[in-house]
């Protein structure tokens, strides 16, 4: 039996954050670059979830610090980084809070993956489909429905 929808304008805001068991795998350059059973999942009202990895599933050497930073009102201040294998380079590839605001400490130092800038991130086996748009990093799998912001024109929803 499958696990019901969800849809993500039932997710909260300010974001909720859950830990989860499902298997979370993610492929760059031919190779694996992390892959976990003991991931998070952050859902915010009208995104797809975001899956945060512990670092030691990351292969020493993979991500490198980038200068960008931007700031979440929930979470704070992300650090971005660009992930290198196989002789390619996936700019701002991941990100991780490494001092998030009060509610978000679980997820310090954690590392999340932009799908549409790895080869393939998959949960279960079943692989993800980017959130629209290039600044949102969620994960869309058949176990969740939108519509989803990212999109043009969902700016101000």
């Amino acid at each position: 039996m499958s696990a019901p929808k969800e849809s993500v304008w039932e997710y909260p805001r300010p974001p909720a954050v859950e830990p989860v068991a499902e298997h979370v795998r993610v492929e760059y350059a031919g190779r694996v670059v992390a892959d976990t059973r003991s991931a998070f999942r952050v859902l915010e009202t009208s995104h797809p979830p975001v899956y945060y990895l512990p670092p030691d599933v990351v292969p020493a050497g993979l991500l490198r610090p980038s200068a960008r930073r931007t700031l979440c009102e929930w979470k704070g201040q992300a650090a971005y980084w660009d992930l290198v294998a196989g002789g390619r380079i996936s700019r701002e590839a991941a990100w991780s809070y490494p001092r998030p605001l009060p509610g978000y400490e679980a997820i310090a130092g954690f590392v999340a993956f932009h799908p549409s800038r790895v080869d393939r991130c998959l949960v279960d086996g079943e692989t993800v489909v980017a959130q629209p748009g290039g600044f949102y990093g969620g994960w869309i799998t058949s176990r969740v429905t939108g519509p989803f912001k990212g999109a043009a024109g969902t700016a101000g929803w």
